[in-house]
């Protein structure tokens, strides 16, 4: 076993099952807010040291030793090694709390191998949140504790917002929004750039230029609370350069095309929770 630093006096010991990027993530975030002891397990060595000498974290390359000094679970591991992880820990899991944020696995098929009175909260961060300016969603299975979804929500606000559904069935439609929303955003930042380029300017400057434009815009949106199409009518003067661009994108179909890459990315997510049941077996 690798084992390496520990707090004194910790509030709570979070046990990272995987410590992959979003994993990371939020050990970045919980790690410097000091709020937490950090414990994370992994099966590659080479990531468990770069974690131990990068965070304030513990590390070991055992599963069930590390859910068992553990608080509180937080299910890291791509989906599918999940049935193996959690075949491997359910004896020791005991009445923890578990937060899962292995994409496209439901609770129903968590709780199959775990049991039906198992604590589990399942979230949905995105990529932003590995620079603090995430969003994640909860969703909080019945069985799961009003303290459960409070210590979830606080573990999350750490790397950015934490917004909360009622239906695990919206969590393929925040999988479409701001799971996959990111790259959406990504490429139009990388078009607004390569037009600088066209136009003359440098690769420098239109990735500044492009960059900041849609941090302005973001900061506006959320700092001032107006609707988009306010904020967009007040730089759209009447027979101005706005106008004559915001044609262009209504015509070529920007807007549809955004709406209907969301709902694509949406119905892809369902189809691969849907793949899952079928070809993963949860062995109890």
């Amino acid at each position: 076993m690798v084992k390496t630093s520990s707090l004194k006096n910790p509030r709570t010991v979070l046990g990272f099952l995987g410590g992959g990027n979003m994993a990371e993530a939020l050990i970045r975030g919980l790690s410097a807010s000091r709020e937490y002891e950090l414990q994370v397990s992994d099966k590659v060595k080479e990531r468990l040291s770069y974690l131990s000498s990068h965070y304030r974290v513990a590390t070991m390359d055992d599963n069930l030793e590390l859910v068992k000094s553990s608080q509180v679970i937080i299910l890291a591991v791509k989906p599918p090694v999940v049935p193996a992880v959690l075949s491997e820990i359910k004896t020791v899991l005991r009445d923890k709390l578990l937060i899962s944020i292995a994409a496209g696995i439901p609770v129903n098929r968590l709780k199959s191998v775990l049991g039906k009175n198992a604590r589990v909260i399942r979230v949905m961060p995105n990529n932003p949140a590995m620079v603090g300016a995430g969003v994640t969603v909860v969703y909080a299975d019945p069985a799961a504790r009003p303290e459960d979804v409070e210590l979830a929500s606080g573990i999350l606000r750490t790397v950015g917002l934490a917004a909360q559904v009622e239906s695990e069935e919206l969590m393929n439609s925040v999988t479409g929004l701001s799971g996959s929303g990111p790259a959406f955003i990504y490429i139009v930042a990388e078009a607004l750039s390569d037009a600088g380029v066209k136009l003359g300017l440098s690769r420098s400057l239109s990735d500044l230029l492009s960059f900041r434009t849609i941090l302005g815009a973001a900061r506006m949106l959320e700092e001032t609370r107006k609707h988009p199409a306010e904020l967009k009518n007040q730089v759209t003067s009447p027979g101005g350069t706005t106008i004559a661009g915001i044609e262009v994108l209504e015509a070529r179909g920007l807007r549809s095309a955004l709406i209907e890459a969301v709902a694509a990315a949406a119905r892809r997510s369902q189809e691969l929770e849907t793949a899952g049941e079928k070809t993963v077996r949860m062995t109890k």
